[in-house]
């Protein structure tokens, strides 16, 4: 099954896919948006995030609102045609599978 490889590991994690989905609605996220739209721990949060970030898929800039520190989140280009693919290759798979 050709699919199977356009399957990207970084989104196979559903945290991380779910992550690439909302980065692709929406330009920038914070990380307290992020914590309370997946409902996932700090820690969690930033290791799903790291991985993104390392792979070159997420960047972040650092940004003060209202003399607090907020993080934010976009997709870069890589990480948009990387989740393109990844989409894709979902969407080949359950089309196989429904005939």
């Amino acid at each position: 099954m050709k699919a199977l490889d356009r399957l990207d590991s970084a989104f196979e994690h559903r945290a991380r896919l779910a992550i690439g989905v909302l980065l692709a609605r929406h330009d920038e996220i914070s990380f307290a948006r992020f914590k309370q739209s997946l409902s996932l721990t700090d820690g969690n949060l930033g290791a799903q995030l790291r991985k993104l970030e390392d792979t070159g898929y997420v960047a972040l800039r650092r940004d003060f609102v209202e003399r607090k520190p907020v993080t934010w989140y976009r997709l870069t280009e890589a990480g948009r045609n990387a989740l393109d693919s990844h989409l894709g290759a979902l969407q080949s798979m359950i089309a196989t599978a429904t005939g």
